[in-house]
């Protein structure tokens, strides 16, 4: 009997929609595991939110605890070293989770208006404009990243009888191409224009329309002090921009081999990294593998200028086909970029490029 993952005009058609659905969306009850009774488990949360095991009678498995943990170790392994800015997004604090985010397709948020200035006067009798901040509302899809991969029932059993562990590689490959995706998207370097849906639409770093722009030079190995001002420039757009830092500096591959060259031509002076790093309010700088030709971007590390939204983190799922014969898998996850401006179009980016 197979045994399919198909949702279509929101009704689930098949084991996998139905577990979905019936629970509210959590992934957790995709990847059931046959425990020591040979019957078979999954973990889901209750309606507290607590995790608890639920046997599934009707529902077969041949993975074991240990395989789903060989399998989520590649795919930790495989998927982590590729995120560099969604990391670094991360690991600053820049980032809004969303519960279920597989119940969810988009997320709604406002811009806030100004108001007008305070009054002075010596009693403060003279009656002050009231206003309120004018509120607007947008939205922005919650697309899933997704890869799919598969092992045979006969592979599994193979690795069981020759004490082997389980072959890794292609969840590994597949976790690599979730992750590549994530990080293509919030650099905004994809190869289409950015991702539309619902009258909402995410950007990244390099495709963001509302960016401010700055022509910068091409490095040579001998203009550091040129790339200097011009980052300083930049700077100087940000605050002219309401926005006053802190910032990061992000750099295509092409400018590696200048960053760490001497800044001057003394012998053994800082290096054109290390200048850059002495400037007030920058306080990193970060090669990013999808940038391209000498891009450099200034980014304010606030979450009112860009923050990552995890709807989901990686996680594999796994449903049967051909009565079970074939394993299938899918590595998915929802995070996605969302830049941010004001009502007054105000952002903290800007995008310097040749």
């Amino acid at each position: 009997m197979e045994t399919n993952a198909l949702i279509a005009n929101s009704l689930g058609n098949g084991d996998m929609a139905d577990r979905l659905m019936a629970s509210n969306f959590d992934p957790r009850v995709c990847r059931p595991y046959s425990g020591p009774d040979g019957r078979a488990y999954i973990t889901q949360n209750d309606a507290n939110e607590k995790s608890k095991v639920v046997c599934v009678g009707n529902t077969t498995t041949t993975l074991r605890q240990d395989d789903w943990k060989q399998i989520d170790d590649a795919v930790v392994k495989a998927g982590v070293p590729r995120l560099k800015l969604v990391a670094d997004l991360r690991g600053r604090g820049l980032q809004y989770t969303i519960p279920n985010g597989m119940g969810k397709t988009v997320l709604e948020t406002d811009t806030q208006s100004d108001i007008n200035d305070a009054d002075i006067s010596m009693d403060g009798i003279r009656k002050s404009q009231a206003d309120l901040p004018v509120f607007e509302r947008t939205s922005m899809p919650l697309p899933i990243i997704h890869k799919d991969f598969s092992i045979s029932a006969r592979r599994i059993q193979a690795s069981r009888n020759g004490g082997s562990p389980l072959d890794t590689t292609a969840a590994e490959s597949a976790a690599r191409k979730v992750a590549e995706m994530a990080e293509q998207v919030a650099i905004g370097s994809l190869p289409s224009s950015a991702y539309a849906y619902a009258g909402g639409t995410i950007y990244g770093l390099t495709n963001y329309t509302g960016a401010l722009t700055k022509t910068i030079t091409t490095p040579d190995g001998t203009n550091g002090a040129t790339t200097v001002i011009e980052i300083a420039a930049m700077m100087q757009q940000s605050r002219a921009a309401y926005h006053y830092g802190p910032w990061m500096v992000y750099n295509a591959p092409n400018w590696a081999q200048f960053l760490d060259l001497d800044y001057s031509a003394a012998k053994g002076d800082n290096t054109l990294r290390q200048r850059i790093m002495t400037m007030d309010g920058i306080m990193g700088i970060q090669t990013l593998d999808y940038m391209t030709n000498y891009d450099l971007i200034l980014v304010q590390m606030t979450t009112d200028v860009i923050r990552m939204v995890i709807g989901m983190e990686i996680i594999t799922l796994q449903w049967d086909t051909i009565g079970g014969l074939q394993k299938n898998f899918k590595v998915m996850a929802i995070m996605v970029p969302q830049i941010r401006a004001d009502q007054n179009d105000n952002t903290g980016i800007v995008y310097g490029s040749v």
